[in-house]
């Protein structure tokens, strides 16, 4: 694969980090104040609600590093190598630790669009499970494919 190409993809992975920062940075105070102002006797849920989503960040960064990492591999021509498939095998589990957090956090959000009659705070949370499990799956059946190709390649390399 030609660099400009991988650059090109490195340069997305990179974007794709910034709108969640700035998420971070701004919105999830302004969610978690509104989950104080929605429950005053219970204030505690906005720290539940800074730790749910704080904590989806986590995995979320770490995959972006390993799918980095795995354009880094592509560059030096080790795309089919054991380095490989530890990326994908790396992204899988960050997926579903994402989806994991969010469902755990999926009933603190329906108090809250319980009690603003906001449905749509469910409909979210839901689609980003969703989302987070097609990668997860889509990362599993690339690590098999290139887990197959590796074993292919070592055989072959055996033959000759």
């Amino acid at each position: 694969m030609k660099r400009g190409t991988t650059l090109f993809l490195k340069l997305a992975v990179i974007l794709m980090g910034v709108p969640v920062l700035a998420l971070c940075v701004f919105l999830v105070p302004e969610i978690g104040n509104f989950a104080a102002e929605l429950y005053p006797e219970a204030a505690y849920l906005k720290y539940l609600v800074f730790a749910d989503l704080y904590a989806t960040a986590i995995p979320y960064y770490f995959a972006l590093y390993q799918a980095y990492t795995l354009l880094s591999y592509i560059d030096k021509n080790k795309a089919f190598s054991e380095l490989s498939v530890g990326a994908l095998k790396k992204i899988k589990q960050c997926a579903i630790t994402y989806s994991g957090l969010y469902v755990l956090g999926l009933p603190l959000f329906y108090l809250l669009a319980e009690r603003d009659d906001a449905p749509g705070i469910i409909l979210i949370g839901m689609a980003l499970i969703f989302a987070s499990m097609v990668v997860a799956v889509f990362a599993a059946v690339l690590q098999r494919l290139l887990q197959e190709a590796i074993d292919i390649k070592s055989e072959n390399d055996l033959i000759v």
